[in-house]
């Protein structure tokens, strides 16, 4: 398996109601956001007014977690809760959400019916054996410095490794130093 190394000049970043994000990477290669005809789409986006709304994605299920600040969430009119660093929350893209607070987000949006996706943080001076499918992988390095010693890459902060068509099987990731984020979407 080969991995490809994305960094902030790889990225693409347009305006969204309540700030601004930034698509990392996206599947099928040469697929558009605005024409919601990707399979699958990993972004950070900054939330920069203390009330917004999300912007409605009925045909994708996404991943949602706080890489910097923190902000509470309504999904779908049930009862507003906090989201800080290293917690993710999955949600139907369909459903009604606001958000209260600012922060710098991660996101993961899967087509539904399309593929599984799974998304989880590492933070501090760690390793984990990442249990992973067939499918696409990403880890996005959000702070220090992330390390996969098997397959001899490695990525700083804001940069991201992609990893398409892996097999199935663990692999090692090793954090120093900061925080990353493990993106993995099956059956695509």
């Amino acid at each position: 398996m080969e991995w490809t190394l994305l960094r902030r000049e790889d990225y693409v970043t347009t305006s969204w109601s309540g700030g601004t994000t930034t698509q990392l990477a996206i599947a099928p290669e040469g697929a558009v956001y605005a024409d919601r005809d990707f399979l699958w789409r990993l972004s950070s986006a900054t939330v920069e007014l203390d009330h917004s709304d999300f912007t409605p994605l009925p045909d994708y299920h996404r991943f949602l977690a706080v890489l910097e600040g923190e902000i509470k969430l309504k999904i779908n009119g049930d009862q507003p809760f906090p989201l800080a660093p290293g917690r993710v929350v999955e949600f139907d893209g369909g459903v009604p959400v606001e958000s209260w607070g600012q922060c710098v987000d991660f996101n993961l949006m899967v087509r539904k019916g399309q593929g599984q996706g799974a998304v989880s943080a590492l933070t501090g001076n760690c390793e984990t054996n990442w249990l992973t499918g067939p499918g696409d992988l990403a880890v996005y390095c959000a702070s220090g410095t992330v390390r996969l010693p098997d397959f001899g890459v490695e990525a700083k902060a804001g940069q991201l490794l992609l990893g398409l068509g892996a097999p199935d099987g663990p692999v090692k990731v090793i954090c120093e130093a900061g925080s990353a984020m493990l993106a993995s979407v099956k059956g695509v």
